[in-house]
């Protein structure tokens, strides 16, 4: 799989990129440290790891000349943040769950030759009472040095990631990333005159609730009309203030929805009818207001037990899908728009164009398109 870059991807967001701030350095997988050089050779191998509430998730890539190929991937629902919000900790059996999930991880780095990496933590750790625990216990355990990122962070990196899949003609968009624990949303200026994709964030959010603190609240499994409804308005209203921070910004008829997040991506295989999910009939699917409506209807006409068996759902996220469909039609509600595209990329592409971009790969000026 290759991924072709487009001049948001090659400009970074400002954050640091990988180990303690401000040091410029970053981790070696051998237990060392290196100095991050003014220009790294093409043969080198990037790994960005993206651990969040609820999926623990890895792409392993080397760049190309004007993109990058991904060579390995790994992804597992581990639950990490169930019953965060009850408790205010991670519980044990989640975090066995993750301990063997990071395993998997540190041994496909290891087999590819790794020597770039950025290992990032989300909500789930940024919320828990023991997140630094957890933490030192996973580079006790497993060698692995994981970094807590903040919100700001987070909702750049999701721009990075799938940016590029924005309607190059529409003045501006809002792009929405909904994960297990938290929701980041930005509005995203169009990239005329050459302008930089921090500058192109004119708004960003992240509101402290996702699939999984959503459905532990009102419930995943019989998800009634009143149910849906109480989801939505909860929804909206921590909305509301990234709502009435963007009620000045510029929009023309081609303003649209970016969406990525498991969410929207099950959305568009269960549309498409898919009998297995598939990234490359996904990513970068066009969705219309209409197809949207029509699939959410569906999905919360159907039982539990219908969704369990739905090859694009499974019974590992049967009960968090509708959670997350209330998410996006608290979004669409706010923001109307006549089409949604779909994303099956996000925080980890953002970090290895980070790192990459960082590292002067791309230096001969790559080429600008992207091809879903």
């Amino acid at each position: 799989m290759e991924f072709h870059l487009s001049r948001d991807w090659t400009e970074g967001s400002g954050a640091p990129l990988a180990g303690p701030p401000g040091s410029g350095r970053a981790p070696d997988l051998n237990g060392e440290s290196f100095q991050r050089p003014a220009y790294r050779a093409q043969q080198d191998t990037y790994a960005a790891l993206d651990l969040g509430t609820n999926n623990c998730r890895l792409l392993i890539a080397r760049p190309t000349y004007d993109a990058f190929r991904i060579i390995d991937a790994f992804s597992r629902i581990v639950r990490l943040g169930e019953g965060l919000g009850s408790s205010g900790r991670l519980g044990e059996a989640a975090i066995v769950r993750t301990l063997g999930a990071l395993a998997v991880c540190r041994d496909k780095m290891r087999a590819k030759g790794v020597t770039r990496a950025r290992l990032i933590a989300t909500e789930a750790c940024r919320a828990a009472e023991n997140g630094g625990e957890f933490l030192a216990r996973v580079t006790d355990e497993l060698g692995v040095d994981l970094e807590i990122v903040d919100r700001e962070t987070e909702a750049h990196l999701a721009a990075a990631g799938c940016a590029a899949l924005a309607d190059k003609d529409a003045r501006s968009l809002v792009l929405f990333d909904i994960g297990g624990g938290s929701t980041e949303i930005v509005w995203l200026a169009s990239g005329e005159n050459g302008a930089s994709l921090r500058d192109r964030v004119r708004v960003w959010a992240s509101l402290q609730m996702g699939v999984v603190t959503l459905a532990e609240k009102f419930g995943g499994h019989d998800v009634d009309f009143a149910a849906f409804e109480a989801m939505v308005a909860h929804v909206g209203a921590a909305l509301a203030p990234f709502v009435e921070k963007t009620a000045g910004e510029s929009r023309c008829d081609r303003f649209h929805l970016l969406g990525t997040s498991g969410t929207v991506t099950t959305l568009a295989g269960v549309h498409l009818g898919l009998l297995r999910y598939d990234r490359r009939r996904v990513d970068g699917l066009w969705m219309s207001d209409v197809e949207i409506e029509g699939t959410v209807n569906m999905l919360r006409g159907m039982s539990y037990e219908q969704r369990a068996a739905n090859g694009c759902i499974g019974h590992e996220r049967a009960d968090l899908v509708l959670a997350g469909c209330a998410i996006l039609e608290a979004i669409r509600r706010a923001f109307p728009s006549q089409r949604v595209r779909i994303a099956d990329r996000g925080l980890r592409e953002g970090i290895l164009v980070q790192l990459m971009s960082a590292d002067g790969v791309w230096r001969h000026d790559p080429v600008r398109e992207i091809a879903p």
